[in-house]
Parts: C-alpha cells; sequence; structure tokens
C-alpha cells in the first residue's frame, strides 16, 4: 500500500511538471465549461465571509494571503490560492469565480437615490456587469458552514443554494430559459462540505457510541441528498464532490492530542462518512437523468502526503506555518501578530486547520486529472468534458 501510494503520489507530481512546462494551468487556454458554481465551506471560500462583519470565521488580513498576487489578504484560508482556484484554473479560467456576496456589494454600491437618467443607467450597467460576471460562475462557499445547516453561524448551505438560485433566476432574464438551462447544464458544480460537520460532531461527543455515529451519518447523508437534489432541480448536471478530509492530523487535533499523534476516531467518522457519500452520489446517479459526478478524495491526498512528503518536496505536516505557541504552533489562531514561517512551500498546513497553497496546489492537481485513488470514478478532467 505504501508503495502503491508512493507511485500515484509521483505521477501526479510529473504531470504538474507536464502542465506547467505546457503553460496549461492558468495559461489563458479556453474554459472547458461555461462556468463553475461553488459551494462549501472554508476549504474553498474565496471572500464571501469578509462581507459577514458579524462573523470571526474571517482571513481577511495578514498573514493571508501573503503569497496571493499582490500579496494581499482576499478572504481565502491560507498563504496564497486555494485548491478551487488551480481547479478552476486547469479548466481555463483565471482562478476561482468571485464570492457571490461581492457580486452583490457590486450591484448595492451602484445603487443611489438620485433619480437621473445617467445615474440609473449607470446603475443598471453595473447589475448587468454584475450578472454577466455571474454567468462564468460563483462562489457561494462560507468559511465555518457545513452540510447541516445547524453547524456553524456563517452562511449555510441552504442559504448558499438560495443564493444561487437568486442568480440563476438573473441569468434566466438576461438570457432565456432555455440558454440558461443549457450553460447550467454543462457548467461545474463543485461542493466541498462535510468537515465542520464532522469536526463539531467529534467536539460534542468524544467518545460516541455506534447509534450515535449511525445517526450522524444518515442526518449528513440525508441532508446532501436533499442539497443535490435542489441543484439539481436548479439545472445542476455535473457535481464535482471534495470529501471530507483527514480531519485528525491537522495541527489544531495534533495539539489537543496527549501524545501529539492524529485523532484516529476523527479520521475514522470522515472515513466512514465518505464512503457513505460515495454510496449516495452513484445510487443518485442512477436516478436523475443526465446526471453526472466526480468525487475527490481530500482524504487520501492529505494522508498520502503526511504519510511521505518527501515526494511532494514537503518537509513539515505537522506544524501550522502561521500560530502561535504551543505544540505544532497550534494553541493560536493566525493573526497578524502570530510567528509565521519563511519557507511556507515546504509546510503541508497554514494555520491550525488549513493547508498551505503548496499543498493545495498538489490536491488541486490530483482532483483535476490524478489517478484513480484521488478522484474517482471519472476525475473534474473528464467531468468537464462530459
Amino acid at each position: 500500500m505504501a508503495v502503491q501510494r508512493a507511485a500515484a503520489l509521483r505521477l501526479l507530481l510529473v504531470a504538474m511538471a507536464v502542465a506547467a512546462a505546457r503553460g496549461a494551468v492558468g495559461g489563458g487556454a479556453p474554459a472547458k465549461v461555461p462556468a463553475i458554481f461553488v459551494f462549501g465551506d472554508s476549504t474553498v471560500d474565496v471572500g464571501n465571509n469578509n462581507y459577514l462583519p458579524w462573523s470571526s470565521a474571517r482571513a481577511d488580513f495578514p498573514h493571508n494571503g501573503v503569497d496571493f498576487p499582490g500579496g494581499k489578504p482576499t478572504g481565502r484560508f491560507s498563504n496564497g490560492l486555494i485548491g478551487v482556484d488551480f481547479i478552476a484554473a486547469a479548466m481555463g479560467f483565471g482562478r476561482s469565480p468571485p464570492p457571490y456576496l461581492s457580486l452583490v456589494a457590486m450591484a448595492a454600491n451602484s445603487s443611489s437615490s438620485n433619480s437621473s437618467v445617467e445615474v440609473m443607467n449607470k446603475n443598471n450597467r453595473t447589475m448587468m456587469a454584475a450578472a454577466s460576471s455571474g454567468m462564468k460562475g460563483a462562489n457561494f462557499a462560507s468559511g465555518g458552514s457545513g452540510l447541516l445547516d445547524s453547524t456553524g453561524t456563517t452562511i449555510n448551505m441552504t442559504k448558499q443554494i438560495e443564493y444561487f438560485s437568486d442568480l440563476r433566476d438573473q441569468i434566466s432574464t438576461m438570457l432565456s430559459a432555455d440558454k440558461a438551462s443549457t450553460l447550467l447544464s454543462k457548467s461545474i458544480f463543485l461542493i466541498s462540505a462535510g468537515g465542520n460537520d464532522a469536526f463539531d460532531f467529534f467536539s460534542q461527543n468524544k467518545s460516541p457510541d455506534s447509534t450515535a455515529i449511525q445517526e450522524f451519518c444518515e442526518a449528513m447523508v440525508s441532508t446532501y441528498d436533499s442539497h443535490v437534489k435542489t441543484l439539481y432541480n436548479l439545472g445542476a448536471r455535473k457535481f464535482a464532490v471534495i470529501n471530507v478530509p483527514y480531519l485528525g492530523c491537522c495541527p489544531y487535533l495534533r495539539s489537543q492530542s496527549p501524545t501529539g499523534e492524529c485523532m484516529e476516531p476523527l479520521n475514522q467518522l470522515a472515513k466512514r462518512l465518505n464512503s457513505e457519500i460515495q454510496d449516495l452520489f452513484r445510487d443518485l446517479s442512477s436516478e436523475m437523468q443526465g446526471m453526472k459526478y466526480s468525487i475527490a478524495s481530500s482524504y487520501e491526498v492529505i494522508s498520502s502526503l503526511i504519510k511521505n512528503p518527501q515526494a511532494a518536496g514537503l518537509v513539515e505536516v505537522k506544524s501550522a506555518c502561521c500560530g502561535g505557541g504551543g505544540r505544532f504552533n497550534a494553541d493560536k489562531a493566525c493573526t497578524p501578530s502570530s510567528s509565521c514561517c519563511t519557507d511556507r512551500s515546504k509546510y503541508l498546513f497554514w494555520d491550525l486547520l488549513h493547508p498551505t497553497q503548496a499543498t493545495y496546489k498538489i490536491v488541486g492537481h490530483a482532483f483535476y486529472d490524478g489517478a484513480a485513488r484521488f478522484v474517482s470514478p471519472i476525475t473534474f478532467k473528464q467531468l468537464a468534458a462530459a
């Protein structure tokens, strides 16, 4: 198994080198799909939480973004680009579509009580520009959210889908119902969620019995089923799913372990959820006409990197690059006053919970066109072409 994992990592890294040499990622290639619509948590949030002034689940401050083009924090929970940026680039876009709330703010900021024709025309143009941008996709993800609406206090999944429904209506108004339907059916709907739900469940149930675990998993799968069917009824056909991560080995969880080792019960919970999510999508694809899906295993990629970091050029896979105090630099979250490593490309983890840009690059490539152990039953690349 270790030999197979190392071989898969080597093949992935070779593919990344070839893609870079060809300029295939972010190289201005034509988009392979009309649009990308993103739903989920902080692993794919590119700035929606910036528009939640009451929330502490934000990353719109240094050291976040230190390696982002221009060196500015954007609301991404990382030192630079995140996985969805690399996936979008591989599909022919510059990076992730913009946060939906930035499009809303664009339209809102253009409004005015001045009723002059000039101002009204300007407002209309701005609102049309926002909707036009949305036709190439939008990112609805919100750090801290989960599949269950009871998880977190940010933009829950139900609300994210409601936002998409609003945007869909705007797109249908600009185009036509038929053209909008065609656009959506060919677009990618990317979902990365479930980690916060598992983390919250584990936090509240340190030693859950089999009944509690069963009830939690059933609630998760039932809710996922409902969300996917809602998106399908709104026009989604191509689902790119990122499964529950290898949660128990993040710096925060290690810091809570007396031995400093991974919290294996949490990893086992994630593994069980992933198995049931896989079964769910297999069943849904046989029920819903025209539905296609690809499941990317964040669990497998991160566990492989932890077990064989040298293959990917990583050195530190236990400690946070940005944080403060205690074991694994994980007593405190990443803030402007935190200590921050200089060799960020060598770190797996950026902060208490989230990967570095270097890790996200590997993850993005693995999901787009990696080995079957990392993405199945087809790759994101094949899903885009399907």
